[in-house]
């Protein structure tokens, strides 16, 4: 699909975040949340997590970054409605690699 603006995309990403399950809640707190146009070496990647996950931390790490990618998520969809469940699945995805959920874990729990 041709690609969505900036703004659209932004909303969608914050009404995925608004959208978290309860249990991922938590990880907001030291996450930023970033939309990018496209990963530099990977134009296809989706979504990227960088950070130190909850379950691994000590206290002394900085804030964690999510990356979510606006133009390598509308390439990949047919539509709006596939773009904003995809946008969810990216960001749901991100989200849980941050509070230590990998992704075998991820799918036993649908979201992934």
């Amino acid at each position: 699909m041709e690609a969505v603006p900036k703004y659209k995309f932004d909303r969608m990403v914050a009404d995925a975040l608004d959208d978290l399950p309860d249990e991922l809640q938590h990880v907001l707190d030291n996450v930023v949340v970033q939309v990018l146009n496209r990963h530099p070496d990977e134009p296809t990647l989706l979504g990227l997590y960088e950070g130190v996950p909850h379950t691994e931390r000590t206290g002394q790490e900085g804030p964690d970054i999510v990356s979510i990618y606006r133009l390598a998520l509308c390439d990949m969809c047919e539509d709006m409605d596939d773009l904003e469940n995809e946008v969810f699945v990216t960001v749901i995805h991100e989200v849980a690699h941050a509070a230590g959920i990998d992704d075998d874990r991820l799918h036993e729990l649908g979201w992934g």
